[in-house]
C-alpha cells in the first residue's frame, strides 16, 4: 500500500512497519483526531479466503471486547475496495522479544513488573471467555516507559466456541506451546498460563527453555521433557521465583495455576524474605501413589491373542496363475476359447481385404502426381509410415526448436504438406527439438521493471515479493528463485524475484533525558551511526542528553548518522590568582619622662636637664593581616608577626572568575591599610 493513501477518507498511510502471516501493518495518521494509529490490512491474497477473513474479523471482535490499559486498543474496523482493515492504538516502542535481545536477561524485579501487566491483561480476556492461544514475546509490546501492551488476538477463540469446536492444527509459536496443544488437544485458559510461564523463563534467562532443529522436535520436548531448572544456570534467582515458573509450566493442566490472578498473587510475594529459600515446587500428579497393575492371566492372553490372529487361507486352496491359452490346449472355458479364435479369424480376413485393396489401388494407380500427406505433429516413425502409405519415401531429417510443436514431433515437410509430387518422391522432415532452452542471467541489482518486461516477452511467469534493504536501491532485485546459468523453458517456468523497497523508514524519538547507554541501545536497534560528544549544562543533569542531530518525530533510515550531546553538568568557574605587594611602616613609640618635685626645688639652673624629655623607643610593632578570597575568610587571621622597621609583604590571592578579594592590616590593634573588590 502506497504512502499517502487514505482509507475511509480519514486514515492516511505514512509507512509500512511490519508484516504478519495474513496481514500487513502500517503506521497511519488519523486526520480527524490528529494522532498516530496502527492500521492492520488483510493481505490481498487472503481477500477471497473465507477462513482468513473470518479469523481477521474474529481478531477485531475479540479486541473490541477487551478494554484494558495493557491491551492494544482497537479504534475502528472497516472495509474499502474489498480490503478489510483494523485501526488500532499505535505503540511507540518494540516487542518484548527484541527488548530481550537488546537488554539481555531482565532482573527479577523488572520481570515481575512486566509479568504483572501481562497477567492483568490476560486475566481480563479469560474473564470475557477469550483465550489468546498465541502468547509469546513477539505479541507483547513495550514502550519507552516499560508499559506493556498485548496484541494479536487473531487466533483467540471464545470458550463457548472452543467447547464445541476443536482442531488438529497447532496454532501459535511452538516455543510457547502447551503440552496439550502439542498433542492436538483443545486449548484452555491454562494453555495461556503455560505460555506465560515460558515468557517469564525467557525474561529471566534470556533464552527459551526448549529449542530444536524443527518445530516438531520442540513440540515433542514440551510434553516429553521436564522444564529446565533456571537456577542451575542462574543460581542468583530465588527458589520462590523459579517455583512460579515450574507451577505455571507443569505438564498436567491440573497442576498449574487455576487463574492468572493466582499466578499474579504468587509473583507479588515471591521476593519476600520468608519465601526466598522455600522448597522446590513438585507437581501433585508426581506425588500420587504409584498403582501396580495386576498381570493378565495366561488364559486371558491366549483368548486375546486368538481374537486378534490373522487366519491364512487353507493350504489346499491355491491361487492359480493366469496363463494365455495356446493352440491345442484344453481349457475349462471352451466358449471363451472359441470366441477368441473367432476374433483372430475375423482379423486375418480384414487384413487380407485391406492388403488386396491397397494392392489393387497401387497396381491401377495412374502416373498422376501424388499429394504430400499431413504428417505435422506426428512422431518420426508415424510420419515415415504415413509417407510410405502414400507412396512416398522419407528423405532428409533436420531438427530445430519450436515453441508450438512438442519435442520429437514433425514441424513441417519439404516439399510442403499438400504439395503435388511424383510417386516415390523423397519428403524431408523438420523435427521439433521442443521449446528452446533459455539461459537465465544474474538479475540481482538490476531494475525489476526492466527485467520483468524482458522476461515476459520470453514467455516467463513472473512473481514478485519485496522487503526493505539498506544495501539494494528501491525497485532493484535483491535475489532470484533460480540460479544464474540455469537452462529452462520459459513457458513452463515461474521465476520469483525479491525486490528491494529501499531503506526502511522509522520515526526518530525525542531522546531528551536518555542516558548514554539508552542512546547506544536505541542506535544499535535501528542501525544508526552514532556520535556522542559532551558539553557543560546548567539545566540538564550530568549523563543525560542535551541535544540530538535528528529531531524527534523526523523520519530516518538505517545507516543514517545520529549525533547526540551528553551533559557533564554545570561548568566550574576558573580560578584566578594574583598578588599585591604592600609596605607596612614601622611606628616607634614615644616615651615621656616628667620632672620630679625634688629636682624642681633646687632651682631653675638645671631646667634643661631636669625638664620632661621626649624620646623614641625601639619596641616592635605587632602586625596582624586578614585576607578574604576563595581560600580564606576575612574574619580569620591570615598572618601575625612583629616588626621593628618598615616591612614589605606580598599577599597572594585566589578567586573564582567574576568574584573579588579583600585584605585588612592592623598595627598594634589599629587598622592601617585595607582594600576590597580586588581583581586581577
Amino acid at each position: 500500500m502506497e504512502a499517502g493513501k487514505k482509507l475511509g477518507g480519514r486514515y492516511k498511510i505514512v509507512r509500512h512497519i511490519g508484516s504478519g502471516g495474513m496481514a500487513n501493518v502500517y503506521l497511519g495518521h488519523d486526520l480527524i483526531l490528529d494522532r498516530p494509529v496502527a492500521i492492520k490490512v488483510l493481505r490481498f491474497d487472503f481477500r477471497d479466503n473465507k477462513d482468513a477473513l473470518r479469523r481477521f474479523q474474529r481478531e477485531a471482535l475479540s479486541a473490541t471486547q477487551l478494554i484494558h490499559p495493557n491491551i492494544v486498543g482497537v479504534y475502528d474496523v472497516d472495509e474499502e475496495d474489498g480490503l478489510q482493515y483494523i485501526v488500532m492504538e499505535f505503540i511507540d516502542g518494540t516487542d518484548l522479544k527484541k527488548y530481550i535481545d537488546i537488554q539481555g536477561r531482565v532482573s527479577p524485579e523488572k520481570s515481575i513488573h512486566i509479568m504483572h501487566q501481562v497477567l492483568s491483561a490476560v486475566a481480563l480476556a479469560h474473564k470475557n471467555r477469550i483465550i489468546h492461544r498465541d502468547i509469546k514475546p513477539q505479541n507483547i509490546l513495550i514502550d519507552n516507559q516499560d508499559r506493556i501492551k498485548i496484541t494479536d488476538f487473531g487466533i483467540a477463540v471464545a470458550l463457548s466456541e472452543t467447547s464445541i469446536t476443536q482442531t488438529n492444527t497447532l496454532l501459535g509459536s511452538v516455543h510457547y506451546l502447551s503440552p496439550e496443544q502439542a498433542r492436538g488437544s483443545m486449548a484452555t485458559s491454562k494453555s495461556d498460563i503455560y505460555a506465560l510461564g515460558v515468557v517469564l523463563y525467557e525474561l529471566l534467562s534470556g533464552t527459551v527453555p526448549f529449542d530444536g532443529e524443527s518445530a516438531v522436535s520442540v513440540a515433542l520436548k514440551h510434553f516429553q521433557e521436564p522444564m529446565p531448572f533456571i537456577r542451575e544456570s542462574h543460581p542468583e534467582i530465588p527458589q520462590s521465583l523459579e517455583n512460579v515458573i515450574l507451577k505455571a509450566t507443569a505438564k498436567e493442566p491440573l497442576d498449574r495455576y487455576a487463574t492468572c490472578e493466582e499466578m499474579m498473587a504468587d509473583l507479588d510475594t515471591c521476593l519476600n524474605e520468608e519465601r526466598l529459600h522455600e522448597a522446590p515446587f513438585m507437581p501433585v500428579s508426581l506425588l500420587q501413589e504409584t498403582k501396580v497393575l495386576t498381570p493378565l492371566s495366561a488364559e486371558v492372553v491366549a483368548k486375546a491373542d486368538s481374537g486378534n490372529t490373522l487366519v491364512s487361507p487353507p493350504p489346499s486352496v491355491k491361487a492359480e496363475p493366469i496363463h494365455e491359452y495356446e493352440s491345442g490346449r484344453e481349457a475349462a472355458g471352451g466358449k471363451k476359447k472359441r470366441k477368441n479364435w473367432t476374433f483372430v479369424l475375423f482379423g486375418v480376413l480384414l487384413l487380407g481385404l485391406i492388403a488386396s485393396f491397397f494392392l489393387f489401388f497401387y497396381n491401377n494407380q495412374e502416373a498422376d502426381a501424388l499429394t504430400v500427406p499431413d504428417v505435422s505433429n506426428m512422431d518420426q516413425a508415424s510420419a515415415r509410415l504415413a509417407l510410405e502409405d502414400a507412396g512416398l519415401v522419407l528423405g532428409d531429417i533436420t531438427e530445430e526448436h519450436s515453441d508450438e510443436v512438442e519435442e520429437d514431433a514433425v514441424i513441417e515437410t519439404s516439399p510442403k504438406i499438400g504439395a503435388a509430387v511424383e510417386a516415390g518422391a523423397e519428403i524431408d522432415l523438420i523435427i521439433s527439438l521442443g521449446e528452446e532452452l533459455f539461459t537465465l542471467l544474474d538479475y540481482e541489482g538490476q531494475e525489476y521493471e526492466s527485467v520483468l518486461e524482458d522476461l515476459r516477452k520470453e514467455g516467463f511467469t513472473i512473481e514478485r515479493t519485496h522487503e526493505f534493504s539498506s544495501e539494494v536501491a528501491a525497485g532493484n532485485i535483491i535475489s532470484q528463485s533460480l540460479a544464474p546459468g540455469a537452462e529452462v523453458r520459459p513457458s513452463e517456468t515461474t521465476l520469483s524475484f525479491l525486490v528491494s523497497d529501499g531503506n526502511e523508514s522509522y520515526t526518530m524519538r525525542d531522546l531528551s533525558g536518555y542516558t548514554r547507554k539508552s542512546v547506544e541501545d536505541y542506535a544499535g536497534q535501528y542501525g544508526l551511526a552514532l556520535t556522542v560528544t559532551e558539553a557543560y549544562s546548567d539545566t540538564i543533569a550530568a549523563g543525560l542528553v542535551i541535544s540530538q542531530s535528528l529531531a524527534g518525530g523526523t523520519a530516518f533510515v538505517s545507516g543514517d548518522a545520529l549525533s547526540v550531546v551528553i551533559s557533564i553538568g554545570p561548568e566550574e568557574p576558573q580560578v584566578v590568582s594574583f598578588s599585591r605587594t604592600i609596605t607596612i611602616p614601622y611606628l616607634a613609640a614615644a616615651v615621656s619622662e616628667p620632672v620630679s618635685e625634688s629636682s624642681n626645688s633646687q632651682g631653675s639652673g638645671n631646667a634643661d636637664s631636669n625638664a620632661a624629655i621626649g624620646s623614641s623607643s625601639d619596641e616592635p610593632n605587632h602586625i596582624v593581616i586578614y585576607i578574604g578570597d576563595e581560600d580564606h575568610a576575612l574574619s580569620d587571621v591570615f598572618r601575625e608577626f612583629d616588626i621593628a622597621a618598615d616591612e614589605v609583604v606580598t599577599l597572594n590571592f585566589r578567586i573564582l572568575e567574576g568574584s573579588s578579594a579583600s585584605y585588612r592590616i592592623e598595627r598594634d590593634g589599629e587598622v592601617i591599610n585595607e582594600a576590597s573588590e580586588l581583581t586581577q
